[in-house]
């Protein structure tokens, strides 16, 4: 517990660091409260998109808008996508970089976990994270899919343009799905297949689905007509969207929250038997290589998706996307060559991984120069943690988790309420009343966003210690030594991944 409590002293310290250059008068004068302005991630609220249909007059109501057949093609292909990013791109990720007596019990783990959190997301999971409810959680109107049909609607970041809703529901559960797919490469190698799955369900229906509400559930642009429009539209939002928090495609809730989740659970589990005596090394970099390959493929439908249309805009989330991970993977490189004499294979995939992770809440706000900026700072700092603090602080997060997805996602996370500024290439933040970008305070967008990143590390810190101990007391969490000793692939599935 004393290992959890420093690391998150870092990661307080890492996400507050920012923050040193504002002074306390300064800061005391952001009004976090101003959120009307604010346009959060890709996850936009069909339930208030109708509010604001209800609402309109007459002669509008009458002409509701229907979906375009380009945006309906674009999401359809980013879904597929982000699908593509799991299986098989996390799995073959994850999977090469464990021992090859492992490698199976990883690839079932993410491919099972997948599966689990579709149906859990259709029976109750978008009707929680995506309808009215609180601040911090949504409702059950919509359990079991109740009242979709292929001819209902949810909003976009553009007035009077929608997606069909069981379109927005297949982007949104990949998102689901992938990010306690990501927890898996903390605890690999060591804990039972059951675990897994019980930890699972507890820790998404807990903590993802929560975070995701306060993130990104709003009332959609169609509800901000007027100032008292906006402030009643917001009064429904997210806790964390109220508070002007930006993330674009999951930064806080599906990077920050696994990577913490992950760490939780590296710490909890303990080292795996002979680790800093036995050789660890990953079995197969190809494996790695091609894994990261898809994921970075796979991540355009996960950061340019996230825009919802297939619009000018969208190009720019492809633009930053693509020049993060470049930035972050040569900086990786860099960093390794000269502080360990030779670069690495597994160090540009780590950095192209990194730099995915950083500009993932960014990327719809940043400009290229942003983006890159973001990259080339991301990898050194990872570099740090998965090299440095690991060791110093002794936990065994197997396949770097919260070194990569946790750190990373709070670079990003912090660094997005910078590059956003205009003066700097970026969008700015949208004001959805006036139809124009509004004004940009740097020490107020900043706060906002330590106020996604302090919030998402507790909760999920929180729930996750929570759930391992229920699934420790109820089937427990480590596989057997000689289980352990044996590999996972035989003991837990009675299959290997080769016969040679």
């Amino acid at each position: 517990m004393k290992k959890l409590l420093a690391i998150l002293a870092l990661t307080s310290a890492l996400s507050m660091s920012s923050l040193g250059f504002i002074s306390a008068a300064h800061a005391d004068e952001v009004k976090t409260d101003a959120v009307a302005t604010v346009v959060a991630d890709a996850a936009v609220a069909p339930d208030a998109a109708a509010r604001a249909a209800e609402t309109a007059a007459p002669a509008e109501a009458a002409k509701a808008p229907t979906p375009e057949k380009g945006d309906i093609a674009w999401m359809i292909v980013a879904t597929i996508l982000v699908t593509l990013m799991v299986i098989p791109g996390l799995g073959l990720f994850y999977g090469g970089l464990v021992r090859s007596k492992n490698m199976l019990s990883v690839l079932m783990q993410t491919f099972v976990v997948f599966s689990l959190i579709g149906v859990l997301w259709a029976i109750y999971g978008y009707s929680v994270a995506f309808t009215d409810g609180s601040a911090f959680i949504g409702g059950l109107s919509k359990a079991f899919l109740a009242g979709v049909t292929p001819d209902s609607t949810a909003a976009t970041f553009s007035k009077g343009v929608v997606i069909p809703e069981y379109l927005y529901i297949a982007f949104q559960m990949t998102f689901a799905a992938i990010t306690p797919a990501l927890i898996v490469g903390a605890f690999a190698e060591r804990m039972k297949f059951s675990a897994v799955l019980l930890f699972v369900i507890l820790w998404f229906t807990f903590s993802y689905l929560p975070i995701a509400h306060m993130v990104w559930f709003w009332a959609g642009p169609d509800a901000y007509t007027s100032e008292e429009a906006a402030a009643a539209a917001n009064a429904g939002a997210g806790f964390l969207f109220q508070k002007g928090a930006l993330d674009f495609a999951g930064g806080t809730v599906v990077h920050i929250n696994a990577g913490i989740a992950g760490l939780v659970g590296a710490i909890m589990l303990g080292k795996r038997i002979g680790y800093g005596r036995e050789a660890m090394t990953p079995h197969s970099l190809t494996m790695t290589m091609i894994g990261a390959s898809l994921l970075w493929v796979g991540w355009y439908g996960f950061n340019v998706g996230s825009n919802l249309e297939a619009t000018g805009f969208a190009t720019l989330v492809f633009v930053n996307t693509l020049l993060a991970t470049c930035a972050a993977t040569l900086s990786w490189t860099l960093t390794e060559w000269l502080l360990k004499g030779k670069p690495s294979m597994l160090g540009a995939a780590s950095g192209a991984v990194a730099g995915l992770v950083a500009v993932t809440p960014a990327c719809g706000f940043a400009g290229p120069m942003g983006a890159i900026l973001l990259g080339l700072i991301v990898s050194p700092v990872c570099f740090f943690f998965v090299s440095k603090v690991k060791s110093w602080l002794g936990y065994d997060d197997s396949l770097d988790v919260f070194g990569v997805h946790g750190v990373g996602g709070i670079i990003g996370a912090i660094g997005t309420g910078i590059v956003v500024n205009p003066a700097l290439g970026g969008t700015g933040v949208y004001d959805y009343v006036a139809n124009a970008v509004g004004s940009y305070d740097m020490a107020a967008q900043v706060t906002s966003q330590a106020w996604g990143v302090v919030t998402t590390v507790i909760w999920s810190t929180v729930v996750a210690v929570i759930a391992y101990k229920i699934v420790d007391l109820v089937v427990g969490l480590r596989v057997s030594e000689e289980t352990e000793r044996e590999g996972l692939d035989t003991a837990e599935h009675g299959e290997r991944a080769y016969h040679m």
